[in-house]
C-alpha cells in the first residue's frame, strides 16, 4: 500500500493536531494520492469505494484552504443521503477541531429548514448537504455561493442513481466558474463522465480500486463495547480463550502505550510496538514475543507492517481500522500455516456500520458475541484442565499416584472425590467459586496480588474521573455494610483503582457493588489479576 506520513504533506499544525487526535498515523492509499493533488488546486476525479478514507482525502486539503476568519461559505460538499452528510460533517469537524472559528454545517431534508436558516445566518464556511435541500436554500438565497472556491461531489454515482442529476447541474451553475471541483465515485458510468467533461477543467484522475479479498480459516467475532469498558472486556476474553499468542491493534501510538501499561499492571505479559520506538527497542519486543516471553503484542498498523510471525492464535481490533484493507492485513496475522485463528473486534455505536462495510469487502461474516462472564471464564478453565487430565489418564502410567491416593483415603476422612475436587479448585485458582453448573456459582479469586487474607478488586474508574480514595471507601462501606477500617490498600491510577478487602467479605462486596454508581458514574468491579 502506498502511504506517507501526514507530517510530510505541508499541512498547518492545527489540522495535524486534529488528525493525530483522530488516531490517523499515516495516509491510506487514496489519501496519499489525492491530498497533494487537491492541495495544488487541480480538479480531481477520484475513483474509490467506501471504507478507503476518502472523506479525509478531500476534507484535509479543503480545510487547509478555508479562511476561518472569513465568515462566508467557501466550500460545498454534496452527499447522496442525510446519514452520509452528517457523517462527513462530523469527520470534518474532528479534523478541524483546532482551527479557531471554523464552522461546518450539514443540511438535509427531514430537518426543520428554519433551524438550518438560523444556523446559516451565523456564518458557515463549509456546508455538507443533500442536493434537494441545498437547492431549497439556494432558491431562498439562504446559501450564497459567491465565495465558494471548492465543491465536492461525494459518492457521485449514488447521487445520480437517486435521480439528483438535474439538481447537481443546477447547483454547479450557481457556483463561480473560478472554482475547484472534486468528484468521488465508486464507479464511473457514462453520466458521471458527462458531468466531469462539462463541469471540470483538466481534471486529474486518481483510481484506488481495492483488491477482492476473502479471509478463510479465521473465526471472526465482534463485541459491542463502550470505550470505557474495552480493557475489562479484553482481559475477560483473554482469560476465557487463553490464546497462546495475541496481537492487539490500536489506531494510535498513545493508545498502544496506555494499553500495554494497563495490561502489565493487571499481571499480563504485554508489550507495545509503534513507530516512535527505536529499532533496538522494536527488535527486543519482537524477540520476546517470538520466544513466548511476551504473550500479548499491542501494535499500530504501521509498526506491525512486515511482521512475520506464525504462532498467533488471536488478533484483537481494540480500535476499528480506518481502512477496510487494514482489517484484512491485521487479522491475516493469525490463521497461518493451515491453522485456525480467531479475530475479535470491539465496536461502539455507529462503528457497527463500518463493520458491515468490512464484511462486504471481505465477503465474510463477523458474528456478534456476548461478553464472557466471570463464571464463563471459570467454566472454560475447568474444561481445559479436564481435557489435560483426560490426556494424562489415557497416555501415562498412574499406578504410583493411584497407590498414594488410596493410602490417603484409607488413612483420612477424605474421599477420592474430595481430593480430586481440591486439586481442580487449586488448579483453577482457589477462592470460593466453582465453574457454573458445579454447585454454587461465584467469583474465582485465586491470586489477585493482595496481602495474605485479603482479595484485591479492580474498579474501572480513577483520578481522571475526579474520584478520590474516600469515594471508593464510602461506596464499599455504604453498600456492603463492611466496616471502613476493614478495607485495605486503595491504589488509584488515572483510569482505574485497585482496592483490597478481607477475602471472606470479597463476594459480598462484589455483589453489593454490582449496580452501584460512584459520583454518578457507572462502575464495573471484579477480582484483579495477580500482580
Amino acid at each position: 500500500m502506498e502511504t506517507i506520513k501526514f507530517e510530510e504533506l505541508g499541512l498547518m499544525p492545527q489540522i495535524l493536531r486534529g488528525i493525530e487526535e483522530m488516531g490517523f498515523e499515516e495516509t491510506t492509499p487514496i489519501q496519499a494520492q489525492a491530498i497533494p493533488v487537491v492541495m495544488s488546486g487541480r480538479d480531481v476525479i477520484g475513483q474509490a469505494q467506501t471504507g478507503t478514507g476518502k472523506t479525509a482525502a478531500f476534507g484535509i486539503p479543503m480545510l487547509q484552504k478555508v479562511d476561518s476568519s472569513h465568515k462566508k461559505t467557501q466550500a460545498l460538499i454534496l452527499s447522496p443521503t442525510r446519514e452520509l452528510a452528517i457523517q462527513v460533517a462530523e469527520e470534518l469537524r474532528n479534523l478541524g477541531r483546532y482551527m479557531h472559528g471554523i464552522k461546518i454545517l450539514p443540511v438535509y431534508g427531514g430537518q426543520d429548514i428554519t433551524k438550518q436558516i438560523r444556523s446559516l445566518k451565523g456564518g458557515i464556511q463549509v456546508i455538507v448537504g443533500t442536493p434537494g435541500r441545498v437547492m431549497d436554500h439556494l432558491r431562498r438565497k439562504t446559501i450564497r455561493c459567491e465565495d465558494v472556491h471548492t465543491v465536492v461531489l461525494d459518492e457521485a454515482d449514488e447521487m445520480l442513481n437517486m435521480g439528483f442529476r438535474e439538481d447537481i447541474e443546477t447547483i454547479l451553475e450557481y457556483i463561480p466558474q473560478e472554482r475547484q471541483t472534486v468528484l468521488f465515485s465508486a464507479t464511473m458510468p457514462k453520466p458521471i463522465l458527462d458531468i466531469t467533461r462539462k463541469y471540470q477543467t483538466d481534471a486529474v484522475t486518481i483510481k484506488v480500486v481495492k483488491k477482492e479479498l476473502t479471509v478463510s480459516n479465521i473465526e471472526q467475532y465482534y463485541y459491542d463495547v463502550k470505550r470505557k469498558d474495552k480493557v475489562e472486556v479484553l482481559t475477560r476474553i483473554l482469560d476465557y480463550y487463553n490464546p497462546k499468542g495475541s496481537i492487539v491493534f490500536c489506531n494510535t501510538k498513545r493508545m498502544v502505550d496506555e494499553l500495554s501499561h494497563e495490561l502489565t499492571l493487571r499481571g499480563y505479559f504485554a508489550e507495545g510496538l509503534h513507530g516512535d520506538m527505536k529499532q533496538a527497542q522494536r527488535d527486543r519486543v519482537m524477540a520476546n514475543f517470538r520466544k513466548g516471553k511476551t504473550d500479548i503484542l499491542i501494535a499500530t498498523d504501521v509498526a506491525a507492517r512486515g511482521l512475520d510471525i506464525d504462532d498467533v492464535e488471536a488478533v484483537f481490533n481494540f480500535d476499528i481500522p480506518q481502512d477496510d484493507e487494514y482489517y484484512v492485513h491485521r487479522i491475516g496475522r493469525t490463521g497461518r500455516a493451515g491453522r485456525r485463528g480467531k479475530a475479535f473486534s470491539f465496536v461502539k455505536g455507529k462503528e457497527v456500520y463500518k463493520l458491515k462495510d468490512i464484511m462486504r469487502y471481505c465477503k465474510t461474516k463477523i458474528y456478534a458475541q456476548p461478553i464472557p462472564s466471570s463464571e464463563d471464564v471459570a467454566q472454560m478453565r475447568a474444561e481445559k484442565i479436564m481435557d489435560k487430565i483426560s490426556t494424562i489418564i489415557e497416555e501415562e502410567n498412574l499406578r504410583d499416584m493411584i497407590n498414594f491416593i488410596e493410602k490417603q483415603v484409607n488413612e483420612s476422612d477424605f474421599t477420592a472425590m474430595d481430593i480430586a475436587a481440591a486439586f481442580l479448585k487449586r488448579e483453577i485458582g482457589g477462592g470460593d467459586s466453582a465453574p457454573a453448573g458445579y454447585g454454587q456459582a461465584g467469583y474465582d479469586f485465586g491470586d489477585t496480588g493482595a496481602e495474605s487474607g485479603m482479595v484485591r478488586l479492580f474498579i474501572n474508574i480513577g483520578k481522571k474521573q475526579k474520584i478520590r480514595p474516600g469515594d471508593i471507601l464510602g461506596a464499599i462501606a455504604g453498600e456492603s455494610g463492611l466496616s471502613g477500617d476493614l478495607v485495605g490498600a486503595i491504589d488509584m491510577y488515572d483510569k482505574f483503582t485497585f482496592v483490597e478487602v478481607p477475602q471472606e467479605h470479597g463476594r459480598k462486596v462484589l455483589a453489593a457493588m454490582k449496580n452501584v454508581k460512584i459520583k454518578g458514574k457507572d462502575i464495573n468491579i471484579e477480582p484483579a489479576n495477580g500482580k
